[in-house]
């Protein structure tokens, strides 16, 4: 092969001509580890192939230098900088103009993907001839824009749609979700699969031999039809308001218009770049954006190499114990799961199965799964465990007697962690002769949604017990949050002020639809209401008892009425709603006249109690609080964050409220002094 470009003026692209006459682009972006696709990397590209109209070459393959990956994606940085609609429409029709060039090629383009590839990444092999991708589990190819607030933009819409069937292509995109290589082959995103001793070979014969380009089947092709077009465009935005409204998330909406509106028109690229750059002037974009970033942060705490664990030790078969140990089962570890007697232990095994059947596609996959959760009544586990997780209920003298019992039994190095939701672990470690060793591993419910896991230290917990503690984080997928020992930490001292001053309303004569469509509008994923009807009205009790003092509440009566009455929520088919099926039967119609005082009741309740966590240290900055509330609670992402959201509306604005919340409702309302100091 000879160098065709000189590494000075292409720094981002190393370009070599083999003896065949292909070319062979190769993207390694310079100062990172991952290739994106910067303003600069797609103006290199586009002077690339501006040259390449003197001398055509055989065919142009397109490959990642680095390991890491492919592409990522573009730049996402610049679409921060963008200031108005116009900086938008240019930085998208240069993505454009670049893909377009690749398409307009005389010879075969192709594309070989191995790793990641995403959105701008998707966009490229989506305009190239044929897309060869490498056949491992590694490999992931998808159009996550929906998860920023926008939509592809550099001709992801018409190119996708063109080639594969719509209830395919329209899900991808609305989705987000990354798909294996097996399974973009299937729909026809990729055209083969190959094991990576054969990449290079096949590419090869492809721009050789140029087979026929992929088609729309003619099942898409009849979908695509104008009429039909507007029933499935009907169809999918009813599925997609299920889960997000156009008020708060537009973009899926503004996609599915794009397709519906133009598709098979020469006009559907424009009209796909100005509705991207009609979206990206929005704060749900900025905000969205924001919380990749704060995700990004919080990924980056974990560093798998610090730690190796293979087995786990479970210690409580309840609801939050037996997801634990069935998640880290499915994440590879061998887990022993111990109870007190072995009936404790059906239900948790029953729920695990039925994980394994969702999560594992097959017979093998979960029969292997299934062999990996052992049942340890005696608590055989706990001298081979790198790792020992007690997930008992919330009572302080039965965890400290675990403590005592399996302390001198656990090996050197092992982590022992509590999962306990409010009891700070400064009392729980009183009984062990190393104090130091304790760490708090708080996971959410449910374990196999909810990302985040709290990683609760104490001013004596060693460096290398909290390195391995985020490391373990990282090794079973979930997001760490190192968060200072404190009653409720920071999720659940957050996140209870809420729940109570729900209930509260409730208590006062307010019904549980109207609160819930409050919170709902306001952007929260799941109505208080039945959040505490999720989390088990018990569950919400003994944590509201440990925080009411601190958090300046009283338990309200109907709470401790209905758990004495066994009424726990969901899980007794019970609580403020009736549950059928396992979902909550709403059949009030609501008057939300009021809706505007509920929200800011339930809400300040929430920004109050965030104020005063991060004057009080809990996490070390007020990114990490709003990372915390977003992926512990689910708090409306398109805001940013409680923090985040506060600046927006206005710190004084928020602050005047609240005093007149205080003089018409009581103290609890009185805004922290941080809103003077730290907030303004």
């Amino acid at each position: 092969m000879t160098n065709s470009i000189q590494k000075d003026e292409q720094s981002h692209w190393k370009s070599e001509t083999d003896n065949k006459g292909i070319l062979w682009l190769y993207l390694d972006k310079q100062g990172g580890n991952t290739n994106v696709l910067s303003a600069e990397v797609l103006q290199q590209l586009f002077s690339l192939l501006d040259n390449l109209k003197n001398e055509i070459p055989t065919a142009v393959i397109f490959r990642s230098a680095k390991t890491s990956g492919f592409i990522a994606g573009a730049d996402i940085n610049e679409f921060l900088q963008v200031k108005n609609k116009q900086g938008a429409l240019a930085l998208i029709k240069r993505g454009q103009a670049v893909f377009n060039k690749i398409e307009a090629l005389p010879c075969p383009t192709i594309a070989i993907i191995e790793g990641f590839c995403m959105g701008g990444g998707t966009e490229l092999v989506l305009a190239c001839d044929y897309r060869i991708a490498l056949d491992s589990s590694h490999t992931r190819i998808g159009l996550p824009e929906v998860k920023l607030g926008i939509h592809p933009g550099f001709g992801g819409v018409v190119r996708l749609t063109r080639i594969v069937n719509p209830l395919n292509s329209l899900e991808i995109m609305l989705s987000g979700r990354a798909l294996t290589a097996s399974q973009a082959k299937k729909i026809g995103l990729i055209d083969y699969l190959q094991p990576e001793r054969q990449l290079k070979h096949a590419a090869t014969q492809i721009a050789l031999s140029t087979p026929d380009k992929r088609k729309m089947p003619l099942i898409g092709k009849a979908l695509s039809l104008p009429g039909i077009r507007s029933v499935v465009t009907m169809l999918m935005k009813q599925q997609v308001a299920k889960k997000a409204s156009i008020k708060h998330y537009p973009a899926p909406y503004a996609l599915l218009d794009v397709w519906n509106n133009y598709y098979g028109s020469a006009q559907m690229m424009e009209q796909e770049a100005l509705s991207v750059a009609s979206l990206v002037q929005g704060d749900t974009v900025r905000n969205l954006i924001r919380v990749f970033f704060l995700q990004s942060r919080l990924k980056g705490l974990g560093n798998k190499k610090t730690f190796q664990p293979t087995h786990v030790h479970v210690i409580g078969a309840g609801i939050m114990g037996g997801d634990i140990a069935a998640w880290c089962v499915l994440r590879g570890f061998k887990v022993t799961l111990q109870e007190r007697e072995p009936k404790y232990l059906s239900q948790a095994f029953e729920r695990a199965h039925q994980l394994f059947s969702r999560k594992l596609k097959t017979t093998h996959e979960r029969n292997h799964a299934i062999d990996r959760l052992i049942p340890d009544c005696d608590g055989n586990g706990v001298p081979h465990a790198d790792v020992v997780i007690e997930a008992i209920f919330e009572n302080i003298e039965a965890k400290q007697a675990i403590y005592k019992d399996i302390e001198p039994r656990m090996k050197e190095g092992a982590i022992l962690a509590t999962n306990t939701s409010s009891i700070p672990l400064e009392t729980l470690s009183e009984v062990l002769s190393d104090a130091s060793r304790l760490v708090g591993l708080h996971f959410f419910n449910p374990v196999a949604m909810m990302p985040l896991v709290e990683v609760v230290i104490k001013a004596d917990t060693p460096d290398d017990v909290i390195k391995k503690a985020l490391s373990f984080c990282s090794h079973i997928g979930k997001i760490p949050l190192t968060v200072n020992d404190s009653p409720g930490f920071l999720v659940n001292r957050i996140l209870v002020p809420y729940l109570i001053e729900a209930v509260t309303l409730h208590e006062e004569g307010i019904a549980a639809e109207a609160i819930d469509k409050a919170a709902i509008d306001f952007g929260m994923p799941m109505g208080p209401v039945e959040l505490a009807d999720t989390v088990g009205l018990d569950i919400c009790l003994s944590v509201a008892k440990n925080l009411a003092e601190l958090c300046d509440f009283n338990v309200p009566q109907v709470l401790l009425n209905m758990v004495d009455a066994k009424n726990l929520g969901k899980k007794t088919g019970s609580g403020f709603y009736h549950y059928k099926k396992g979902k909550a039967v709403k059949d009030r119609d609501v008057d939300m006249a009021n809706q505007s005082e509920i929200q800011n009741r339930l809400i300040y309740r929430l920004l109050n109690e965030s104020a005063r966590c991060l004057r009080e240290g809990i996490v070390d900055d007020r990114d990490l609080l709003d990372a915390g509330v977003i992926f512990g609670t689910g708090f409306a992402p398109f805001r940013g964050g409680p923090l985040n959201y506060s600046k927006e509306t206005g710190i004084d604005l928020i602050h005047q409220n609240m005093k007149i919340y205080q003089q018409r409702f009581g103290d609890r309302f009185q805004p922290d002094e941080a809103w003077l100091t730290l907030l303004n």
